[in-house]
C-alpha cells in the first residue's frame, strides 16, 4: 500500500482541498525537513555557509565550539509557541527554531540573557553575517534556524569532526522565552540521574546523552562553572586540580577560562579519555563516568575515535529535528504540522467509519466477562508498544523467534483471543484496512475506560511490524526487581520523563502479578508494611506457588490512583512499584497522584497517547495483517 492511499490519502486531500478553498497559502516543500530543501530555491546556501564558517573558525578556533553551542542551546529548549504572519499562538511545542537569536522586545524577554546564555553564548555576529550574506542571494528563503544548524555541522568538521547531512526546512519562531531556556537546559552541577532525564524529556537516550556529551570535547568554560569541582570534590585527578587553581581560586576570577579537554580545537574523543583519566572540567561531566550506568559507554568512545564522530554525526541530525516549525498550509495563524500528520483520529472515518465502536463494543464485552480482561490488554499494548506495531501478536516461525515468549511475556501476557476476535470482526467490516497495531491502541484506551478511567483520543495509521524479536522484548522491557534509577534510564531510553515513568506506572492500578515477581519482596524487604506482607505469604510462600497471582493494589478492577495510596503506605506489591516511592527522586510525584484522581486520569490520558506514538510503522513501512497472528 502506497503513503498515500486510502484514507491516509483522503486525510491529505482534505489538508490540501481545505487550504486552497480558505484560500491558504500552500508549501508541501516546506511541509518536511529535506536535505536538498534549497537546491531549487537558493542553491548556493550551503556553500555559503562553509566558506563564512571555515573563515571564522580559521581566524578563532574557538568560534567553532561556540556556534556549535549556540545550536545546542536554540535547540534543547522547548517554548509553546508559532506564528504565522502577525499572529501568535501558543499551543505547540517547538525548538531549532532560532529563539535563542531573537534580542528582547517590549513583547517578551528572550534567550540571551537567560542564566545558561548570558554572558556565555558567543558567535551571534557570525550567523548575522552569514544572514545578510544570504539575503544577498536568496531574499527571504533561508531561515535562521536552517543556518545554526548548517554552521554547527560545518564548525564541527573545521575543528576536525565528521560531516553529516543536514535535513532542512525550519521556520524561524516569532517569539522567546528566557523562563524555557532557564528550565530546560541542563547546568553544569547536574547530576547523572538529572541529564539522563534532562535529555530523555527531549527523547534521547543514555548513549545519546553521552555521544551529545562529547561536544565538550571543543571549546571553554568559565571558572564559575568549575569552582567547586576543582576545590571540593574527591573524583578528580590531584594534579589537574591543581592546574586549574591559579585559573580559578576560592573566590574572583569568576570569568576566567579553561578547556573542556586536552585537545580543545580538535573535535575527537579526547574528552572521554580525559573522563576515564577523571579530568573531566565539570561535575555534569565527570558524572558521565563515575561508577554509574554510562561509564561503559564513555569507556568504548574513550577507545575508538570514529565511533565517537560517526554516533555524533547521527546524533546531531536527531538534535535538529527537535519539534522543527514546519508549515503545511497556513492563514490567520492556522498550523498544521505533518510531524504530526501521519497518525490522525480521524484515520479511518473514510475508509473504516465503524471500527472504533466496533472495539468499544468487544472490549466492552470481554471486559465484563472478565474485569481482569482489561488489565491484560493494556498490558498487552505496553508490551508491545516499547514499539507499536503489533509485533507481539506474531506467532514464532521458522525465519524469527517472536516476543511472546520471551521472558517478560511467557505465561503472563494474555488477551490474545480478544485482539483476534476483533479482527475478524473488523476485517468483515473492511478488509485490509485496519492494522492489529491500531486495535491494540484503541482496545488498550477502552479497556481503560471500561474500568474508570479517562477516555483520550488515539492518533491512528499504524501499520503492523513483518517480524519481532524475543531479544528486543527481553532487553527493552523493565522488570519487576527494577531500581528507582533503572526504571528512568529505561523509560528514558523511551523518550519518557521521570514524571511520564510514574504516570503510566499507575497502569498496575490494574491487574494481577504472579508471585514469582513479588515474592523476594514480601519475604525479605523491610520497606513493606508488615500486615500487607503477611497477608500475601500465604499465597506465595518461600519456594512453589510461582504462578499464584496477587492484585496489583487494593482495587483491582477499578482504574484509579489506588496505586499511589497503596504506595505511600509501603503496600506496593512489585519491588519496581515500591521504588517509586521509598526517599527518592519520585516521591513528590506519587504523593501528588495519591492525593488527586482527576490529575492522575488526566496525566494518565496524555502519557498514552506519547506512548502510542512510540516510532509507529506508517506509509508503506510494514503490512495491514489480515490475521494478527501471522504475517500475510
Amino acid at each position: 500500500m502506497s503513503y498515500f492511499s486510502s484514507s491516509t490519502f483522503s486525510f491529505v486531500s482534505y489538508v490540501l482541498v481545505l487550504c486552497m478553498m480558505l484560500g491558504m497559502q500552500i508549501n508541501t516543500t516546506s511541509a518536511q525537513l529535506n536535505t536538498n530543501f534549497y537546491a531549487t530555491s537558493c542553491p548556493n546556501a550551503l556553500s555559503t555557509i562553509r566558506t563564512a564558517v571555515r573563515s571564522t573558525v580559521l581566524n578563532d578556533r574557538r568560534l567553532g565550539a561556540s556556534i556549535l553551542r549556540l545550536h545546542f542551546h536554540d535547540c534543547f529548549q522547548p517554548y509553546i509557541s508559532f506564528c504565522i504572519y502577525t499572529i501568535c499562538k501558543t499551543s505547540i511545542f517547538s525548538g531549532c527554531d532560532a529563539s535563542v537569536l531573537l534580542d528582547d522586545t517590549t513583547g517578551f524577554t528572550g534567550e540571551k540573557n537567560a542564566g545558561p546564555n548570558a554572558n556565555s553564548l558567543r558567535g551571534f555576529n557570525v550567523i548575522d553575517t552569514i544572514k545578510s550574506q544570504l539575503e544577498t542571494l536568496c531574499p527571504r528563503t533561508v531561515s535562521c534556524a536552517d543556518i545554526l544548524t548548517v554552521a554547527a555541522r560545518d564548525s564541527v568538521v573545521a575543528l576536525g569532526g565528521r560531516s553529516w547531512n543536514v535535513p532542512l526546512g525550519r521556520r524561524d519562531s516569532r517569539t522567546a522565552s528566557a523562563t524555557a531556556a532557564n528550565n530546560n537546559l541542563p547546568g553544569p552541577g547536574s547530576s547523572l540521574s538529572g541529564l539522563i532525564t534532562s535529555f530523555g524529556n527531549k527523547g534521547f537516550t543514555p548513549k545519546e546523552m553521552v555521544i551529545l556529551s562529547g561536544a565538550h570535547t571543543i571549546g571553554l568554560s568559565r571558572c564559575l562553572h568549575f569552582r567547586n569541582r576543582i576545590h571540593t570534590e574527591t573524583n578528580i585527578d590531584t594534579a589537574f586540580a591543581n592546574s586549574l587553581k591559579g585559573i580559578c581560586p576560592l573566590s574572583g576570577g569568576s570569568n576566567n577560562l579553561a578547556p573542556f579537554d586536552s585537545s580543545t580545537t580538535v573535535f575527537d574523543n579526547t574528552y572521554f579519555r580525559d573522563l576515564t583519566n577523571r579530568r573531566g572540567l565539570l561535575h555534569s561531566d565527570q558524572v558521565l563516568f563515575n561508577g554509574g550506568s554510562t561509564d561503559a559507554q564513555v569507556r568504548i568512545y574513550s577507545n575508538d575515535n570514529p565511533t565517537f564522530l560517526a554516533d555524533f554525526a547521527v546524533a546531531m541530525v536527531k538534535m535538529g529535528n527537535l519539534s522543527p516549525l514546519t508549515v503545511l498550509c497556513m492563514l490567520g495563524g492556522m498550523h498544521m504540522n505533518t510531524t504530526s500528520a501521519q497518525l490522525s483520529a480521524n484515520f479511518y472515518a473514510t475508509s473504516c467509519p465503524n471500527v472504533l465502536s466496533t472495539i468499544q463494543t468487544a472490549v466492552r464485552a470481554a471486559v465484563a466477562n472478565e474485569r481482569r480482561m482489561g488489565a491484560s490488554l493494556l498490558r498487552l499494548h505496553f508490551h508491545d508498544c516499547f514499539g507499536c506495531d503489533a509485533s507481539i501478536l506474531l506467532d514464532d516461525r521458522a525465519s524469527f523467534t517472536g516476543e511472546k515468549n520471551a521472558g517478560p511475556n511467557a505465561n503472563s501476557v494474555r488477551g490474545y483471543d480478544v485482539i483476534d476476535t476483533i479482527k475478524t470482526q473488523v476485517e468483515a467490516l473492511c478488509p485490509k484496512t485496519v492494522s492489529c497495531a491500531d486495535i491494540l491502541a484503541v482496545a488498550a484506551r477502552d479497556s481503560v475506560v471500561a474500568l474508570g478511567g479517562r477516555s483520550w483520543k488515539v492518533p491512528l495509521g499504524r501499520r503492523d511490524s513483518r517480524t519481532a524479536s524475543a531479544n528486543a522484548a527481553n532487553s527493552n522491557l523493565p522488570g519487576p526487581g527494577s531500581s528507582l534509577s533503572g526504571l528512568i534510564t529505561n523509560f528514558a531510553n523511551k523518550g519518557f520523563t521521570a514524571k511520564e515513568m510514574v504516570t503510566l506506572s499507575g497502569s498496575h492500578s490494574i491487574g494481577q502479578a504472579q508471585c514469582a515477581s513479588f515474592r523476594s519482596r514480601i519475604h525479605t524487604e523491610s520497606n513493606i508494611d508488615t500486615a500487607f506482607a503477611n497477608s500475601l505469604k500465604g499465597i506465595c510462600p518461600t519456594s512453589g506457588s510461582s504462578s499464584n497471582p496477587a492484585p496489583l493494589d487494593s482495587t483491582p478492577i477499578l482504574f484509579d490512583n489506588t496505586y499511589y495510596k497503596n504506595l505511600v503506605s509501603k503496600k506496593g506489591l512489585l519491588h519496581s512499584d515500591q521504588e517509586l516511592f521509598n526517599g527518592g527522586s519520585t516521591d513528590a510525584q506519587v504523593t501528588a497522584y495519591s492525593n488527586s484522581n482527576p490529575t492522575f486520569l488526566t496525566d494518565f490520558a496524555v502519557a498514552m497517547v506519547k506512548m502510542g506514538n512510540l516510532s509507529p510503522l506508517t506509509g508503506s513501512n510494514g503490512e495491514i495483517r489480515t490475521n494478527c497472528r501471522k504475517t500475510n
